[in-house]
């Protein structure tokens, strides 16, 4: 049996998702999201104010597995819905699936971490005569 080319797997939060196909190689990380021709970087897509702790937890499961570990691989993210909080989130579960697809024996390291699990709560719908989900308009005696 041949060794597959790569190894796919998809990460979701919240409205976003994340794509991720991972290959042998160098450790490059290039991030796509729609209305963007060209991939970049994931330094640069999460550069900013504050972004930095975004960019550790999207990278997580390569801290607990060990950073040799991502230089064993290239990945391309294809990201798009939600804000940059939660596609660090659903690029962080993505990743960590294709790590599992590509070495079963990584689940027993990353599972008690909780990197397998995806966080399944989402905003909940408007309702009819609310002004949010559950927030009610000012009751008025008189």
């Amino acid at each position: 049996m041949a060794a597959k080319k790569f190894y796919y797997a998809v990460g979701r939060r919240k409205t976003s998702t994340a794509t991720a196909y991972l290959t042998k190689g160098k450790g490059n990380i290039l991030v796509k999201t729609p209305g963007k021709e060209e991939f970049i970087k994931i330094e640069d897509f999460f550069s900013g104010e504050g972004s930095q702790d975004l960019l550790k937890d999207a990278l997580y499961p390569f801290a607990v597995l060990g950073e040799n570990t991502r230089k064993m691989f290239d990945i391309t993210l294809k990201v798009q819905g939600g804000g940059v909080r939660w596609q660090a989130e659903a690029i962080r579960l993505a990743i960590a699936r294709a790590l599992v697809e590509f070495n079963p024996d990584y689940r027993a390291t990353l599972k008690p971490y909780g990197l397998l699990k995806r966080d399944p709560r989402e905003k909940e719908r408007k309702k009819p005569g609310k002004r949010k989900a559950r927030k009610s308009p000012q009751w008025s005696k008189r």
